[in-house]
């Protein structure tokens, strides 16, 4: 057997990367909108749309031997484990929610220059050039990048 210099846990990263993938990740992506709560077989079929229930229990099934996710007795599946691989890296939870971390610097950067626009005007006092053309390109900027993450989502 040949020895690998790579610790196991990075191994455990690239087979992460590697099988949590397609309909997969949609899978996964499905469960982590589901915290604290099981589901079942038939409703990840019908949620996502498979075309029957043997496809979600294929992808369930391999989420289980990553160890994403356990099946339990009564054959639900519970979220395991929460991994940030992929477009899963640009994604925060809030609650039943995945939003694109770039979210929060858009809002902040947004009400920064609005807040700076509105408190020159109230004080008659002529706002800085420099720190308007600022606000607004990193306003844009990250506006841009938060809809560019929110489009590759997995579904």
């Amino acid at each position: 057997m040949a020895k690998t210099n790579k610790p196991p846990r990075e191994l455990d990263q690239k087979l992460l990367e590697s099988t949590l993938k397609g309909k997969t990740l949609i899978v996964y992506w499905y469960m982590l909108q589901q915290p604290n709560r099981s589901v079942g077989v038939r409703e990840v079929q019908r949620s996502l749309k498979f075309s029957s229930p043997s496809i979600a229990v294929h992808h369930l099934e391999k989420l289980e031997e990553l160890g994403l996710v356990k099946k339990k007795p009564t054959g639900e599946y519970a979220l395991e484990e929460e991994v940030k691989i992929g477009i899963l890296q640009f994604f925060t939870r809030m609650g039943r929610f995945m939003v694109p971390r770039f979210l929060f610097y858009s809002v902040l950067f947004t009400t920064m220059l609005a807040t700076y626009s509105v408190l020159c005007i109230l004080a008659h006092v002529w706002p800085n050039f420099y720190a308007l053309v600022f606000g607004f390109i990193a306003a844009v900027a990250f506006w841009i990048e938060t809809i560019r993450v929110w489009r590759a989502k997995p579904f």
